[in-house]
């Protein structure tokens, strides 16, 4: 099971096993917690996408040059009263297959470093997350996306985490 299945599944059980209690969870009892932002607003992740940006930017700048071609192709092609060059149509076909593979390799090189950056922090992830609920007395911690209505603002803890991975 991936990492944010679990943990959304863990949260859906201590939800569900809160609720059902006899004492329904007081305010100081709920809180909200959004780990992967937590992660992502590290220093560790910043140092990690400004290393990931010197090895994508040479692709972003070819990706910049392929799109106003494309451009400029594409207002060729439109302005071709009757039938449009076989070879400009080849070329704008190319240049697009190119362009959107230079789109796709920067998302997954983006994706990949996120991916190992939760990988490589996970458990220090759970260590912060267990101390912040022990400091607050937290019995049943949501994600964000997990809380579908609330009467009242939750405790937002992801910021004291973020500062407790900061410090390992």
């Amino acid at each position: 099971m991936r990492t944010g299945g679990r943990r959304r599944w863990l949260v859906w059980l201590a939800l569900a096993a809160a609720l059902s209690s006899p004492v329904s969870a007081s305010a100081s009892q709920v809180a909200v917690l959004d780990w992967r932002r937590a992660v992502l607003d590290t220093e560790a992740a910043r140092s990690a996408m400004q290393s990931l940006q010197q090895q994508v930017a040479p692709w972003q700048r070819e990706a910049e040059t392929l799109r106003l071609e494309l451009e400029a192709l594409a207002d060729d092609l439109a302005a071709a009263e009757g039938q449009p060059s076989p070879s400009r149509v080849q070329e704008f076909q190319r240049k697009g297959q190119r362009f959107d593979r230079l789109r796709r390799d920067i998302l997954e090189a983006r994706q990949e470093a996120e991916q190992r950056l939760i990988s490589r922090l996970e458990g220090r992830v759970d260590q912060a997350v267990a101390q912040v609920i022990e400091r607050h007395e937290v019995e049943v911690l949501v994600t964000p996306d997990g809380v579908l209505h609330s009467g009242r603002d939750l405790p937002d803890l992801t910021a004291e985490v973020t500062r407790l991975l900061n410090t390992y």
